[in-house]
């Protein structure tokens, strides 16, 4: 018996992998302080949880349409206005099983094989992945810490070939922080102006989650010119801690968006009727809560990436948005070999990170500090006695 092609191609995610192992861990009895997966750790709010209920109590437990009830797609649509400055009707939104079922089915609606995707590095770890099991290229556009973790102009330039087919952008970015200002997607988008075979990909599910002033920028908002060919991705998940309803919603060009509704009817048919009600909630309701959980993040991040920096061969640059620091780990990497043995020396002194490698990037690790602070300041204790 074997396994397709396509399946051969890709890796299991490795975050989940180390947060799965981790609870493995717990369950024969290891106190293991798990900094692995990306997972708010506040409560859904109660209006979201009050929807719920009134869905389950109103019967509404049927089929619907397959890209997302009519009420949520438009709530989906109040969304994107108010708060990512994209104006687009209902007709150009889907709904999915989450924000990595939108981002699968919009790559796997439009790849074909030699098509290349060019994703800034360190990646979140499932965007290589899809592109691999459609059958295309990933080329990696790699970034540093001394630059933001952001790509220029110039090297979006030089990596634009014939055979580009998008160019995916994540901020605030999962797993290093960084945040593309409306002044650095304007540099990009001139660059993308003078190439109109390719699309983006805009990954905005941490928009709600910044700690710069002023507000969030994205490209179709910033370069309408390029709004039709610009599929932005955003949800519920981190900025509702919604995590279990699985509801991603993904917004553009009418075309793209009824392509990924065609494939979605072969793989899931529509979201979750429940978790539809509970997203219109958490979309059309109170949103003051976010400034308060935006705070708490601040106070933590602030708290990790002093007390990270405090431990010798270790450094870490202040994220501007998002729950995670990307670590560098470089001196000590000589000691374990590569930063996936670092990261399982760290496991057997009971902290689960993410090696940087997982996400494209080298000699070091990831942590989420969506978790508590007595958490973290025990993980961070742990971390340096497992390195002293």
């Amino acid at each position: 018996m074997t396994i397709s092609q396509a399946l051969e191609r890709i890796a299991p995610s490795r975050t989940t992998a180390m947060t799965d192992r981790a609870f493995e861990l717990r369950a024969a009895g290891r106190d293991i302080v798990s900094l692995s997966v990306g997972e708010p750790d506040f409560a859904t709010p109660p209006h979201v949880i009050a929807a719920a209920h009134a869905a389950l109590d109103a019967g509404d437990t049927r089929y619907t349409a397959v890209p997302g009830t009519q009420r949520l797609r438009e709530a989906a649509a109040l969304h994107y206005a108010r708060d990512l400055g994209i104006a687009l009707p209902a007709s150009q939104v889907i709904v999915s099983a989450g924000g990595k079922q939108a981002i699968f089915h919009a790559l796997l609606a439009t790849l074909d094989p030699g098509d290349e995707v060019l994703i800034p590095a360190p990646w979140w770890v499932s965007y290589p992945e899809i592109v691999r099991f459609a059958g295309a290229e990933v080329v990696p556009l790699h970034t540093e810490a001394a630059s933001g973790y952001r790509i220029t102009p110039t090297q979006l330039e030089a990596a634009i070939s014939p055979r580009t087919r998008w160019l995916l952008i994540n901020s605030p970015g999962n797993p290093t922080g960084s945040i593309y200002s409306a002044q650095d997607l304007a540099a990009l988008g001139a660059v993308l102006a003078r190439h109109p075979r390719v699309m983006v990909l805009s990954d905005d599910i941490y928009a709600p989650l910044r700690y710069l002033p002023g507000r969030h920028a994205t490209l179709a908002a910033v370069c309408p010119d390029l709004a039709d060919r610009v599929l932005t991705v955003s949800g519920v998940s981190k900025s509702h801690a919604m995590m279990g309803f699985r509801i991603g919603l993904a917004a553009g060009p009418e075309w793209l968006v009824k392509a990924m509704a065609r494939l979605q009817s072969h793989s899931s048919g529509n979201p979750c009727s429940i978790s539809q009600a509970a997203a219109v909630a958490a979309l059309e309701g109170p949103q003051d809560f976010l400034p308060g959980w935006c705070e708490t993040y601040r106070a933590r991040r602030d708290m990790v990436v002093a007390a990270i920096n405090a431990i010798p061969g270790l450094s870490c640059p202040v994220p501007d948005g998002a729950f995670y620091c990307m670590i560098d780990a470089s001196p000590h990497i000589a000691r374990f070999g590569d930063d996936e043995a670092l990261c399982l020396h760290l496991l057997e002194h009971g902290v689960a990170v993410v090696a940087a490698s997982a996400f494209g990037g080298k000699d070091g690790f990831r942590i989420s500090f969506a978790a508590s602070e007595a958490q973290l300041a025990e993980a961070v204790r742990r971390i340096a006695a497992a390195l002293g």
